[in-house]
């Protein structure tokens, strides 16, 4: 049975949420493999609506394990939040449907006060980030000075733990004018939320291993989008840790040879949240429909998204970082009622055309997009089950969007509703 990877293939927000879902119902096991509860995962099932940040999506199914992998770190105590959140949607959470890796760094109170501190001062560029810790935490796990699940467990270690980041974070926040930490206040409240933690403890590495010799169906659930991975996106307006599809396995501790099927969520134009460059980003009339269209705010932040033409070029650089398989292009539906649609197929720079996006900022900013045009369509494609259910010219623009990018698309979604898909390949198919 085929393992499956999901990664955002844009900037993120490309309807990872639904897709996860959807596929989850297919799969046993449902990972997270990087990330922090900066990224939201909106899930639209039967008119309820779930917002998951640091839960991985399978939680809403029913008969599923899900799993907060190594490669993620974990606020402790939103995480017990979201739990409750959940629960109170009447959906059962429990260590035998959960379970967090023992590895699992964790995101502290001071972790998030320095991310918000640092992004308040900075004069020169501001990153973008959420305030929510992710980058220090990630700082101090490369560190080798963050607290981890499992060192909740015992007391001695979780002490020695805490000194040690307070040697670094207390010197840290002298120069940016903080106070220093309260190591007996900060411990206490570790002792307090460890009981309810713990229980959520395991081996993943060893259960996922498992799992796979006995023929199930894992599913690793990415979070952002390949754009903001830490090593190929737009550096430094990216997030702190890998999101290409290789960091499943790292993140999980199952071998490469586990994945595969790497399915890329695409959006059928193009979003971004925050700072950083964007090709083909529109300040127009039509940016503001897409925008409007596609209800294109933030699930974590509320913050209005950046709205611009699809960027084939872009698509194709992160369907090969990550070895994309096939794609599922999302909101289909947005683009309803334009009469042309455009689509970024490179780039000039100084006079030369690229098909890819430079890695040096400055000639980032200097790209300019090459846009091949092509007709639009005026009927209805939401809702769509079938290709027959499609426009002529809304075929035409999927099937172009497949030869530019190089990758075939194996789902098609027409709104938010999970059973609004066109199924084209199977993933999870051997």
């Amino acid at each position: 049975m085929a393992n499956v990877v999901v990664v955002g293939a844009q900037w993120g927000d490309e309807g990872k949420g639904k897709i996860v879902d959807w596929l989850s119902e297919r799969a046993d096991v449902i990972c997270r493999f990087q990330g922090g509860h900066n990224a939201g995962h909106t899930l639209v099932i039967d008119g309820a609506v779930y917002k998951l940040h640091a839960l991985p999506s399978g939680v809403v199914r029913g008969g599923k394990l899900s799993v907060i992998g190594n490669g993620v770190v974990l606020d402790p105590w939103h995480l017990v939040n979201e739990i409750e959140t959940i629960r109170a949607q009447g959906v059962e959470i429990t260590p035998e449907t959960l379970m967090i890796a023992e590895n699992t760094p964790l995101i502290l109170p001071f972790h998030g006060e320095l991310d918000r501190a640092r992004e308040n001062q900075n004069s020169v560029a501001k990153i973008g980030t959420t305030g929510r810790g992710i980058g220090p935490a990630y700082e101090d796990k490369v560190g080798r000075r963050v607290i981890r699940v499992a060192d909740l467990a015992d007391d001695a270690t979780l002490e020695t733990r805490v000194d040690r980041a307070l040697v670094h974070h207390n010197a840290l926040r002298a120069g940016l004018g903080l106070e220093p930490i309260d190591r007996d206040g900060l411990i206490a409240l570790l002792k307090e939320i460890a009981p309810q933690i713990l229980p959520f403890a395991g081996p993943v590495w060893k259960v996922l291993n498992e799992k796979r010799k006995a023929g199930r169906r894992i599913l690793f659930e990415g979070a952002q989008g390949a754009l903001l991975d830490i090593d190929f996106g737009t550096y430094p307006y990216v997030t702190s840790s890998n999101v290409i599809s290789g960091q499943a396995a790292t993140g999980t501790g199952v071998g490469p040879g586990s994945i595969e099927y790497v399915l890329g969520i695409v959006k059928a134009y193009t979003t971004r949240v925050g700072e950083g460059p964007f090709p083909t980003e529109l300040d127009d009339d039509d940016g503001q429909r897409l925008g409007e269209r596609g209800h294109e705010f933030g699930t974590t932040t509320g913050r209005k998204r950046r709205c611009g033409w699809f960027d084939a070029a872009l698509v194709r650089q992160t369907c090969a970082t990550s070895g994309v398989t096939g794609i599922s292009l999302t909101k289909l539906d947005v683009l309803d009622g334009f009469e042309t649609l455009k689509i970024c197929v490179g780039y000039e720079l100084d006079g030369e055309r690229l098909d890819y996006l430079p890695t040096a900022a400055d000639k980032q900013a200097r790209c300019t997009p090459v846009y091949e045009e092509m007709p639009g369509w005026s009927e209805s494609t939401e809702g769509a089950r079938s290709w027959a259910d499609l426009p002529a010219n809304a075929i035409k623009y999927v099937r172009r969007v497949e030869e530019l990018i190089e990758c075939p698309v194996a789902l098609l979604s027409t709104s938010p509703e999970r059973d609004d898909t066109i199924l084209v390949t199977d993933p999870f198919a051997d």
